[in-house]
């Protein structure tokens, strides 16, 4: 009889994928991933299973919320928009950190979780989790109607 796996097996394997995953876009576009690096991911369906652009706007973003994921259509072949807020339009850097985040959304539809969403970040990155997190926060903070992470 075969083994069935648990909730807590299945979300242990995406983290781990994602790992991966993040690990070989660092390889191929790193080791410094900045906008330009970012606009080439987005069209590498490698990379990012659906085609994606971005945009700055607030349409879409809750309050206190930096970057959405949006579907353009009932399907996820039709695409997404990844709408970031209009505060970091002067940041690409930080975009790029704000993109990577919402990217497990688009590749992994809400199986994915906001640990997973670090650890891909992170590993694209080439950077710790905890780093990650810290400069996901400083960007947050931002907003000035975000919690501030603690």
């Amino acid at each position: 009889m075969p083994t069935q796996l648990t909730t807590d097996d299945f979300k242990q394997s995406l983290n781990a994928h994602v790992a991966v995953k993040g690990t070989e876009i660092r390889k191929k576009y790193g080791p410094d991933i900045g906008w330009n690096e970012l606009q080439r991911m987005l069209e590498d369906r490698a990379c990012v299973r659906y085609p994606c652009e971005i945009r700055f706007g607030t349409q879409s973003l809750l309050d206190g919320e930096a970057a959405h994921p949006t579907a353009k259509g009932e399907r996820p072949e039709d695409g997404f928009t990844i709408v970031i807020h209009p505060l970091f339009a002067s940041d690409l850097a930080g975009c790029v950190h704000l993109v990577l985040y919402q990217l497990v959304l688009v590749n992994y539809g809400e199986f994915a979780s906001a640990d997973d969403a670090e650890t891909f970040g992170s590993a694209v990155l080439g950077l710790s989790k905890d780093e990650y997190y810290e400069g996901l926060c400083e960007l947050a903070d931002r907003l000035g109607t975000a919690k501030p992470c603690e």
